[in-house]
């Protein structure tokens, strides 16, 4: 019989009172809310280190449309 492993990990963190009060309240899903907007911060941050690592590439690929058009305006048609 295989053991199936959590995705998950149980973390210990520092929350203001009030705002654990007012969540519960609200019934938010503390786990779920932390999960979503840390994902959203983690990608924001991801994309900010993708630019910074490609910024000559992006530079040069903007420098071209800038000389010479997109690479599709000759089949478009609007």
């Amino acid at each position: 019989m295989s053991v199936k492993q959590r995705s998950t990990q149980s973390v210990t963190m520092t929350v203001e009172r009030s705002l654990i009060s007012r969540a519960r309240e609200a019934g938010i899903n503390l786990s779920a809310t932390l999960t979503t907007a840390l994902d959203l911060e983690l990608r924001q941050h991801e994309t900010r280190k993708w630019q910074e690592e490609n910024s000559e590439a992006l530079e040069a690929l903007n420098r071209f449309h800038d000389e010479h058009g997109c690479f599709s305006d000759e089949y478009r048609t609007f």
